[in-house]
């Protein structure tokens, strides 16, 4: 088993900036990727950003790109989502979300609430 922990979300303005980490602990020694969901309510989550835990690579979705930045950290199985120039429509629940074993995504945080107030 894996359990993910959020932690960074709040209010912030528009155009100001957030920080949000993930910490995994349990069963990580076998981690393909970590990355980012969001979700708004009435709405299907959507992909925002993801890093291969081996090669280091990073995608994003188009609507983030330039913007926020994900980072991991291998030895504290840790990822971080630096969110910069934030905008209104950036408000949702986001989640952090861990491929352990598998290129699926298989586990998920509890989700940390981000509001950007126009």
């Amino acid at each position: 088993q894996v359990q993910l922990v959020e932690s960074g979300g709040g209010l912030v303005q528009a155009g100001g900036s957030l920080r949000l980490s993930c910490a995994a602990s349990g069963r990580t020694f076998s981690t393909h990727a970590m990355g980012w969901f969001r979700q708004v309510p009435g709405k299907e989550r959507e992909f925002v950003a993801a890093v291969n835990w081996s090669s280091g690579r990073t995608y994003y979705a188009d609507s983030v790109r330039g913007r926020f930045t994900i980072s991991k950290d291998n030895a504290k199985n840790v990822v971080t989502l630096q969110m910069n120039s934030l905008k209104a429509e950036d408000t949702a629940v986001y989640y952090c979300v861990g491929a352990y074993a598998t290129t699926e995504y298989n586990y998920w945080g509890q989700g940390t609430q981000v509001t950007v107030s126009s």
